[in-house]
Order: structure tokens, then C-alpha cells, then sequence
């Protein structure tokens, strides 16, 4: 079959489109005959050789798709040949085929096409989880989401709002600005133009954000240990701005305040299929009842891989960027 595939670690440029074998499923998996895959950060760290996929995953990249399932395992019994998925995948998305394991999948929400689905997985688990089991975002609480143009970030903005939480968030130009307000975030800031935690200060009067998702990491650390609200959490789930920083325990420990970090992708299958379980039942509502949608930059074909690797680099998206087979 046909797949995106490295040719060691680097750049762009090691990447190309060329023939694996096709998969086969273990007794508990299906095999997804691909119809598009989601780009994510993850994918590039993975490309430059930083972030290697767990033990036992494909090493093609992708860790989200969706797609119609072509083949079943012998001991699965509530999915067959010809659903429609999507699913949250260790690896292998940028391929043709894919074989996942049952608790990892999940049905295409009503009123979302196949393609688009691709968008969802990824962002739905990471904010859900996060957000909402981990923080426990509550109605009325004041929500900083890094990244609001990113597809975690348009994500989060769309089910804190449909939470009836109030929402800030960072961006990087005035074009996202305007987008991220547009899809119901009540203050965005420019981090280019303004330092956040002073905007945060003030549109607060000073309180504070009760949950701060962050993807920056150390170089955020501080100013965002300054902008938490009493009882606040700070959810740490990329270190984009790096890996090492000083704290001041003494201000998190007078606030009440939390930290936690956490990575998605290296949690056990059973642990994502209670993930996915909550997404199922707390999200495709909201997505089938056109409160949160998935929201797609661009679509390519495998052959324009490097293109979209690109657009991420250069952060010039909003949502996710899909391929094709």
C-alpha cells in the first residue's frame, strides 16, 4: 500500500510517498482503508527524530484518521466491515490502511463528513481529557487556552463556550484574533503585540484564569503560574517554549493553585478507550447538534506532505491540516 514514509530524521525533505505492506488486524482490531489523516505537532517532532512512537506502534507517521473499516479481528463483535470511523491512532495515519485496536475508535458524528472526521479525533481527546476530566472546567470559570488558532485550541474554545465557561486565548496575528472571537472566545490576545498576562489581569480584575491549557511549556511557565486564579490548574500538554524552568512553589502553594502534565499519546490503550468513551458520549452530541465543529485549514493529497508539514512550521494555519490517500 501506499504511505508517507522517512527516510531518517530531518526535514521535509525525508519524507516521501512510497510502498509498505498492508496491515493485518490482531483479534481485537479492525484495519481502516484510510480516507484522511489529521497533521499534527506531534508529527513533526516525530519526523525530526524527538518524539519516537511507543513500543510496538507503526513508525509511519499519523496519529488520527478516519475511514471505512475493511477488515475486523476475530474477536471483535461491535464493529464491522463497511463503518465509518475515525480513530485515535499510536501511529501509521499516513498511510493507505491503518490497523487499530477496538477502544481507540470511535463512529463518525452525525453531520460530519468522512474526511472532515480525520480533524477530531486528536483535538476532542486532548481537550476533553484535559479540560474537562483532568481540570474539571467548570460553568462560569474563565478558561486560558495557548494556541487558540491550533486545532486543540479551536477545539477547546468551542466546548469551554458550549460549557458556558468564559474563555481567553493566545494567538499570533490579528487575522486569528478575529477568528478565535469569531468561533466564541471572549478575549483574544495578540502575543506578538501584548503580554498576556497582563491582558489576563485585567479582563479577569485581577482573579485570574481557573484553567490555563498550555502548550508552551518553560517559557510560559512563570507568567502563567502569575495568571492563575485561586484553586487554579495549569495543564501542561506541549513544551514548545522549551523543558526547564524556575518555579515559585511558594506563589502556586498560597493559591491553591496545580500544574499537571500530560501526554496523550504514551498513555495504554485501555486508558484512551476511556478517553474516547467520554468523547463519544459528551462531545459528538454538541458536535451533531452543530455546537462544535471540526474545523479543517486545507486538505492534501500524500504527495503534498512536505507542503503540509510546512504550514504547521510555519503556523500560519487555523484548525487542523488533512491528508488524502
Amino acid at each position: 500500500m501506499r504511505a508517507v514514509v522517512c527516510n531518517g530524521a530531518g526535514g521535509v525533505d525525508v519524507m516521501s510517498v512510497g510502498e509498505i505492506p498492508d496491515p493485518e488486524p490482531a483479534y481485537d482490531e479492525v484495519v481502516i482503508d484510510v480516507a484522511a489523516a489529521g497533521v499534527n505537532r506531534a508529527d513533526l517532532l516525530q519526523r525530526q527524530g524527538h518524539y519516537p512512537p511507543p513500543p510496538g506502534a507503526p513508525v509511519t507517521l499519523g496519529m488520527e484518521c478516519s475511514g471505512v473499516i475493511s477488515a475486523v479481528g476475530s474477536a471483535v463483535r461491535d464493529w464491522q466491515v463497511g463503518d465509518q470511523v475515525c480513530a485515535l491512532l499510536a501511529g501509521g495515519g499516513y498511510a493507505e490502511r491503518v490497523a487499530v485496536p477496538v477502544p481507540q475508535l470511535m463512529p463518525v458524528p452525525d453531520g460530519v463528513d468522512l474526511v472532515s472526521a480525520a480533524a477530531l479525533p486528536e483535538a476532542t481527546a486532548t481537550v476533553w481529557w484535559n479540560v474537562f476530566m483532568t481540570a474539571h472546567l467548570a460553568e462560569g470559570e474563565t478558561l486560558l487556552v495557548h494556541g487558540g488558532a491550533s486545532g486543540i485550541g479551536t477545539m477547546a474554545i468551542q466546548l469551554a463556550v458550549a460549557h458556558k465557561a468564559r474563555v481567553l486565548c493566545t494567538v499570533g496575528s490579528i487575522h486569528k484574533m478575529d477568528y478565535c472571537t469569531r468561533l466564541g472566545a471572549d478575549v483574544a490576545i495578540n502575543y506578538r503585540e501584548a503580554d498576556f498576562e497582563s491582558v489576563v489581569r485585567e479582563a479577569t480584575n485581577r482573579a485570574g484564569a481557573d484553567v490555563i491549557l498550555d502548550i508552551i511549556g518553560a517559557k510560559y511557565l512563570e507568567p502563567n503560574v502569575r495568571s492563575l486564579a485561586y484553586d487554579g490548574r495549569l495543564v501542561v500538554i506541549g513544551l514548545q517554549g522549551g523543558s526547564s524552568a524556575n518555579l515559585d512553589i511558594g506563589r502556586l502553594w498560597s493559591r491553591g493553585a496545580s500544574i499537571t502534565g500530560t501526554r496523550l499519546r504514551s498513555r495504554s490503550v485501555e486508558e484512551k478507550g476511556r478517553i474516547l468513551a467520554e468523547v463519544v458520549g459528551h462531545v459528538w452530541p454538541l458536535v451533531a447538534a452543530k455546537k462544535v465543529k471540526p474545523i479543517v485549514y486545507e486538505v492534501l493529497p500524500f504527495d503534498e506532505v512536505r507542503r503540509a508539514h510546512q504550514i504547521l512550521e510555519q503556523s500560519v494555519h487555523v484548525g487542523k491540516v488533512l491528508l488524502t490517500p
